[in-house]
This record gives structure tokens, sequence and C-alpha cells, in this order.
């Protein structure tokens, strides 16, 4: 049975908030922490020499934040993230580039602008029951990792070899972290579900 938005997790942890202005606050606050989780998984990173996208733990991050948070919320914390740093706070993973708005016009731009939208569908997934099993958190995670890898590889097939088309950038973009980030998520995809079973003893 489908669950509705305001189950979600934050949804449940903040609801007993004495005040509306509280759970605001309370709201606010998780926002800005998957935000700041964000930035710092994105200091954890390791450059490839084929490829000018780096191995990073930031799609997980992502991806769980959303699901915690909802899709509105989920999808706010990406775009905070982005803000901060098309600013130029150095909250991007390491690169050749600057930081600011040179990471999101630069090759990797395009995983990084589709993070929002990644956001959200898992975040509009677990709104809807997704995140509380293991097999189906599995698939609310894999919808915003398919999100987030159409959006970067699209984008790099721009910069890495243009004349050999999509076939470069899956190449560049896709393959070489296919197998990494799923093993990643069916790790990643345990830890709502166990949260989850935590709530009713609380």
């Amino acid at each position: 049975m489908l669950r509705m938005p305001d189950t979600t997790l934050l949804a449940v942890v903040t609801r007993d908030a004495d005040s509306r202005g509280l759970r605001i606050a309370e709201r606010a606050g998780a926002v800005a922490f998957v935000t700041a989780l964000t930035a710092a998984a994105a200091q954890v990173s390791v450059p490839l020499p084929f490829t000018p996208v780096p191995f990073t733990f930031q799609p997980m991050i992502v991806l769980l934040g959303a699901m915690a948070l909802g899709s509105r919320l989920g999808a706010m914390s990406q775009v905070l993230y982005l803000l901060l740093g098309v600013a130029g706070i150095p909250v991007f993973a390491a690169s050749p580039l600057p930081q600011g708005i040179a990471r999101l016009i630069g090759p990797t731009g395009g995983y990084l602008m589709a993070y929002p939208a990644a956001a959200f569908v898992a975040g509009w997934l677990a709104e809807r029951g997704l995140d509380r099993h293991y097999f189906t958190s599995v698939a609310a995670m894999a919808c915003g990792l398919a999100i987030v890898f159409a959006g970067g590889v699209s984008w790099l097939s721009l910069y890495v070899n243009p004349g050999r088309g999509i076939g470069a950038a899956l190449a560049a973009g896709l393959y070489p972290f296919i197998v990494k980030d799923l093993i990643k998520l069916l790790l990643a995809a345990a830890v709502m579900p166990r949260v989850w079973a935590f709530i009713p003893r609380r």
C-alpha cells in the first residue's frame, strides 16, 4: 500500500516537535546536513588516469539523503550543494578545473546537475514506501543512480571524442564505474530499512 508523502523518515522523526517553527528548523537543519555530507563525500575522491570523472561516494550520499528527506527536501539539499559550489565554496571533488561554475559546464557537470533530479526521484519513491524493505530500497536507489549516469554520460559525450558519439562517453563515464557503484548501492540500500526497523522501538 502506498504511503502518503508526509511519512518520510524525516517527517516521522520530526512530527512530535512542539511547534511548527521547530519542525521547520529541524527539517532545514536536516537539509543542510545532507548538503554538508554531499560536500564531504566529494572530498574523498580518486582521480582516474583514463577519464576526467573521479571515483567518489557522492551518489550514495545523494540517494540515501534524499530517501530520508523525501523528494522536495532531497532535491533542495542538492540544489543548495550546487549553489554553494557555483559560489566558489570548495565543495566539489578535486579537479584540474577551478571551483565554481566551471565545474558545472565542464566534462563532469552532467553528473552534478543530475543530483537534484536523482534526489527527487529517490525521495519520491521513498515517500511511497520503497525505503522500508531491502529489495525495494535497491530499486529506488537504482532509479536515482540511473539518472545520475544518464545526465553525466550525456553531458560527457560533448567533451570526450565527440566524433565517436555516445560510445566514447560510455567508456569514460559509465563502464569504469558501474560495477563499483552497484556494489556500493547494494550495501547502501540496507541502511534505510535498518533505520526504519529501529523507529518502532523508540
